[in-house]
């Protein structure tokens, strides 16, 4: 079957999760299902999953603040890697901003997830900005 990108559904919120924990995500403190079903309601189309024979085997998260694009949550379940899904859903989630007039794309990577950012080095027309630093604040909720 081939993959086909979608803005997930409310119902899968719990499924997005699993894969999450499947591939070795980073957990977060927003890696809740009240939090993921509030994205998926109020921002659409802003997570967005692979889905292969029915089964999510990929996501992305497509954010626009009305200035620029940002990537987050890019996910692969294990066994569906090196077959071109990061690859697609990267591809897709661009597609979506510059639609929505994004001029600009940042890709949040984990500094020790190498995989990963063997990854966004490899992938075309991206690459490091080594000028900024990001900071980060994590709200208890």
């Amino acid at each position: 079957m081939p993959l086909t990108i979608r803005a997930c559904r409310m119902d899968e919120c719990a499924q997005v999760l699993e894969l999450w924990k499947s591939a070795e995500a980073i957990p977060r403190p927003t890696d809740t299902l009240p939090d993921l079903q509030r994205m998926v309601r109020e921002h659409p189309d802003t997570l967005l999953v692979g889905e292969e024979d029915g089964r999510l085997i990929g996501t992305v998260i497509a954010g626009w603040d009305g200035w620029r694009g940002g990537i987050y949550r890019l996910a692969v379940l294990p066994e569906c890697r090196r077959r071109g899904v990061a690859q697609a859903l990267v591809a897709e989630a661009e597609r979506r901003l510059v639609a929505r007039g994004a001029r600009r794309l940042n890709a949040m990577v984990a500094r020790d997830e190498v995989q990963a950012r063997a990854f966004w080095d490899a992938a075309p027309g991206w690459g490091r900005d080594a000028r900024w630093q990001r900071y980060t604040k994590d709200i208890e909720g």
